[in-house]
């Protein structure tokens, strides 16, 4: 034989609406196999490849050449699936018969994606693209189209930021509130572009999590509990802030006193929230029989850090005209400043000491 017609139904189409099992080999049964895809589907392009092949092999032996002519057919799931039937059905047509080249019948890119894996099998002299005259191209771009839309990538960029703003401008829109949409859309889009771009980052910790919460280490328990601790620090810390803007404005209060209010009545829970997530490490570093004395360390260190931001915005809130609900003198804010600054010294000290007898031991 020197050379072999084939023709691709990546989808099998043949044997999903003709009900034929492929391979097809001969001008004979691949004429039957086109008729029968006809009458079953007169719309599906794949019949008018194979009468295309059929067309190559006549001029063919016109020519006096030996060819011949198969049909391949994959799967109704394209991709791996079907292409792993195709190259299959390949190998071992080739294995029982030899074909020194090929010509590839193609109605479009989607069949033309399993060129590479026949010419690594079999020489390609000529790709001939049978092309239906009333709808030139329109199978590539529908192709390059749904190919471009099932990729993950592509698809969850595009429609999730779409579907995303959609939804909430139908949501305010049902709440009789369009212009809180704009805020709503930009916040979501926002969201998703920080995961987008810290998508790897998420990942990694994501899958950590779930590997610490099978393994059931106490660590899920505690992480859980210090992000509540920090939702309710910022809410606390807003709403006291908030109380001050709408009574003059942060345009009368300034935005540093503003900030070190919220600072001030949020510090306290944040501590709590860097001391439960160390709690929940040395726990289970316990359980393992791993846990040394260092892991104290960092506590102490938690404590000297809110100590200087407590004392700091104590000392700010007593001497600013502008907050007034602050019952403390400029003398007493003073003294407390002063205070946190010795006490977190010496627990940052005790820290240290503690890291250096760990090390020495």
């Amino acid at each position: 034989m020197d050379t072999l017609v084939i023709c691709i139904d990546r989808d099998n189409d043949l044997g999903e609406k003709a009900n034929i099992s492929s391979p097809i080999i001969g001008r004979e049964e691949n004429v039957k196999a086109a008729v029968a895809l006809s009458i079953a589907d007169p719309e599906d392009s794949d019949s008018n490849t194979i009468f295309g092949g059929i067309k190559v092999l006549d001029e063919l032996r016109e020519k006096g050449l030996e060819a011949e002519i198969v049909t391949f057919a994959g799967d109704k799931n394209v991709g791996i699936i079907s292409d792993q039937k195709i190259s299959q059905q390949l190998d071992d047509f080739l294995a029982k018969n030899n074909a020194s080249n090929a010509i590839f019948i193609s109605d479009g890119a989607e069949d033309e994606t399993l060129l590479p894996i026949v010419q690594s099998r079999i020489k390609i002299n000529s790709v001939k693209r049978i092309v239906i005259m009333q709808s030139s191209n329109l199978e590539s771009t529908y192709y390059i189209l749904k190919h471009a839309f099932n990729d993950p990538k592509i698809s969850q960029t595009f429609f999730v930021p779409v579907g995303l703003a959609a939804l909430i401008y139908s949501i305010f829109l049902l709440a009789r509130y369009p212009e809180g949409a704009i805020i709503g859309i930009l916040a979501a889009v926002g969201l998703y572009m920080l995961y987008r771009g810290f998508g790897d980052t998420v990942t990694v910790i994501w899958k950590k999590i779930k590997d610490d919460f099978h393994s059931g280490k106490l660590i899920v328990v505690t992480h859980t509990a210090a992000l509540l601790i920090i939702i309710v620090a910022f809410v606390q810390g807003s709403v006291r802030m908030w109380q001050y803007y709408t009574h003059g404005g942060i345009w009368y209060h300034g935005l540093i006193p503003l900030a070190t209010v919220f600072i001030h009545s949020s510090i306290w829970w944040l501590v709590l929230a860097a001391i439960m997530i160390k709690l929940g490490r040395m726990m289970d570093m316990y359980l393992k029989g791993q846990f040394n004395l260092k892991q104290i360390s960092s506590i102490l260190y938690s404590f000297s850090l809110g100590l200087l931001f407590w004392g700091s915005t104590t000392y700010i809130l007593a001497f600013n005209p502008a907050i007034d609900n602050v019952q403390l003198s400029i003398i007493k804010g003073l003294q407390y400043f002063i205070y946190s600054i010795v006490l977190a010294i010496i627990l940052a000290l005790a820290g240290i000491r503690i890291d250096m007898g760990s090390i020495k031991e």
